[in-house]
C-alpha cells in the first residue's frame, strides 16, 4: 500500500509508522521518482509521525491463520487500534481515518468509542475499508463473465467478514442472471475470498498485496473527494442510519464521499428475495461485532 501511495499524484507526503522497520521500507521507496515526500518513523516516533496528518490508513495488527475467523484477531488487534485511536486522537484529531485492520465490524466501532472518550469524534471523518469485498466482488464475477473488471462495478453491503458481507449482484448488469448454484458459489467467494488467500500462503499470511491495493484505491478516492472533486462513491462501512433501528449502528454501503469526508450514505436499493435473505442473516451477526468493539473501550 505504501508503495502504491508513493506512485498517486494526490499524494504529497507519506508518513510511514510502525513499530519497527518503517525506516527501511520509508527509504526504499523514497527513491521511487515522483513528486511526495516519504519519511518512516519507529515505535517511540508516533507523535511525529502523526502530526500534520490529513489522512491516515489504519492497517496495523497481526494477520489471520488457517483456521481463523476475524474474531480471533479481536484480542490483539483491538488494544492495537485503540492505543493508535488515542494517539490520532491527541496529534491529529481532525485528520480522516481509514481503518483496515481486522475485524473492521469491530475496530471502527473501537475508534469512535475512544475518539468519543476524547471528545473528538466525527462520524464524518471515520471509514471502515471494505474495498477489497468491491475489488474481489468485481473480479470474480468478471471471470465467470468473461468481461474486463474495471468495467463490473458489483455494490457490497454490510460489513467486512463472512456472512456479513452481502453482494447485491442484482444490481449490476453482468450479475442479473447468475442463479442457482452459479450464484451460490459466488456469493460464498465473494464472503469467503480472504480464507483462499490465508490457505494459499499456507499460514505464512492473509490477503495483504489485494488489500493494499484496496485500501490505496480508497485512499485515492477520499483524497479526490476532500480536493473537491465531485460525484466520487466508495463502498465503505461508517456510523448509518440505514439499520439503527435493528440495533446496527454501523454498515457498509455505497458513500458519496465530499470535503467533509461523508456527504451522503446511499441506501441499499431494490433487493431479489435471495439478497433480502444475505441481508437477514447479516444484521445479527454485524449487531453481536458493533456492540463487541464498543464494549471493549467502555467496559474497559
Amino acid at each position: 500500500m505504501s508503495l502504491l501511495l508513493k506512485t498517486d499524484p494526490l499524494v504529497t507526503s507519506l508518513s510511514l509508522y510502525d513499530i519497527r522497520g518503517a525506516p527501511g521500507v520509508a527509504a526504499d521507496i523514497s527513491h521511487v521518482n515522483t513528486a511526495s515526500t516519504v519519511k518512516g518513523f519507529e515505535k517511540d516516533d508516533i507523535k511525529e509521525a502523526l502530526t500534520g496528518a490529513e489522512v491516515v490508513i489504519i492497517p496495523a495488527g497481526v494477520p489471520r491463520k488457517p483456521g481463523m475467523t476475524r474474531d480471533d484477531l479481536f484480542n490483539t488487534n483491538a488494544s492495537i487500534v485503540r492505543d493508535l485511536a488515542e494517539a490520532c486522537a491527541e496529534y491529529c484529531p481532525k485528520a480522516y481515518i481509514g481503518i483496515i485492520s481486522n475485524p473492521v465490524n469491530s475496530t471502527v466501532p473501537i475508534w469512535a468509542e475512544v475518539y468519543k472518550k476524547k471528545g473528538v469524534f466525527d462520524e464524518k471523518r471515520l471509514f471502515g475499508i471494505t474495498t477489497l469485498d468491491v475489488v474481489r466482488a468485481s473480479r470474480f464475477l468478471g471471470e465467470i463473465k468473461g468481461a474486463d473488471p474495471k468495467d463490473v462495478k458489483v455494490t457490497v453491503v454490510g460489513g467486512h467478514s463472512g456472512v456479513t458481507i452481502v453482494p447485491l449482484l442484482s444490481q449490476t448488469s453482468q450479475g442479473k442472471d447468475v442463479d442457482g448454484e452459479a450464484y451460490k458459489a459466488l456469493v460464498n467467494r465473494i464472503q469467503f475470498g480472504g480464507d483462499e488467500v490465508v490457505k494459499a500462503k499456507a499460514g505464512t499470511g492473509s490477503a495483504t498485496l489485494s488489500m493494499g491495493y484496496a485500501g490505496a484505491r480508497f485512499a485515492n478516492s477520499l483524497i479526490r473527494a476532500l480536493n473537491g472533486e465531485s460525484g466520487v462513491v466508495e463502498p465503505t462501512f461508517v456510523k448509518s442510519p440505514l439499520y439503527e433501528s435493528e440495533g446496527v449502528e454501523y454498515f457498509a454501503s455505497n458513500v458519496e464521499l465530499g470535503t467533509e469526508g461523508v456527504k451522503k450514505i446511499n441506501p441499499v436499493g431494490e433487493l431479489t428475495a435471495q439478497e433480502q435473505e444475505l441481508l437477514k442473516a447479516c444484521l445479527p451477526d454485524l449487531a453481536k461485532n458493533i456492540k463487541k468493539g464498543v464494549e471493549f473501550v467502555t467496559k474497559a
